[in-house]
């Protein structure tokens, strides 16, 4: 069970990460100084009063970083390689007794891969934010991306399992919806 529980976590606050990178681990810091949850061996720094101030002073560069239009589109090509490593990080952090190349891979895939998911989505969503109100809409998108990441981060710590079985469901709409825009593209440009 605590396999599960902690793939659930990693991919629950690793796909947060994919909305802001910084608020998981800020998240994780406080959780782990308040006793809430225990980082595995080696990761201990997580929960040090230096990583919270580290954490927080770059999640509030970051978040106030892409209130600033032409500035969150470069944000979004920098961030997508650091949103995967911190996801990875994040997964691997979970798993207390594993063997390390196991650690590492299961790190990798669930972790760097729900990153990586949410980031392309969040990048796919803010082009069209971007080209359908002139960039006039993306600071709405901007504040939606910051309280998903929060709410995420805090569910996926309190409540693991269900936050992971959400994500599915998220993820499994927004592709469905990126696929259907991709598809009305399609049958534009064939009958142009």
């Amino acid at each position: 069970m605590d396999i599960l529980l902690g793939i659930c976590l990693g991919i629950s606050l690793s796909a947060a990460c994919g909305f802001r990178v910084f608020v998981p681990p800020l998240a994780m810091s406080i959780a782990a100084l308040s006793g809430v949850w225990t980082p595995a061996s080696g990761f201990e720094w997580i929960g040090s009063y230096e990583a919270l101030v580290a954490f927080s002073i770059a999640t509030l560069i970051e978040v106030t970083a892409y209130y600033i239009p032409w500035l969150d589109h470069f944000l979004d090509a920098l961030v997508t390689p650091v949103a995967v490593a911190t996801g990875t990080i994040i997964t691997a952090s979970m798993f207390t007794h594993f063997d390390p190349v196991l650690q590492w891979s299961v790190a990798a895939i669930a972790g760097g891969g729900s990153a990586a998911i949410v980031e392309v989505i969040t990048n796919i969503t803010r082009l069209f934010s971007t080209t359908t109100t002139g960039g006039l809409g993306n600071s709405v998108f901007a504040t939606f991306e910051t309280v998903t990441s929060i709410v995420l981060s805090i569910l996926g710590i309190l409540l693991p399992i269900f936050t992971a079985i959400l994500l599915a469901i998220f993820l499994g709409v927004a592709v469905s919806k990126i696929w259907q825009m991709r598809e009305v593209k399609q049958q534009s440009v064939t009958t142009e």
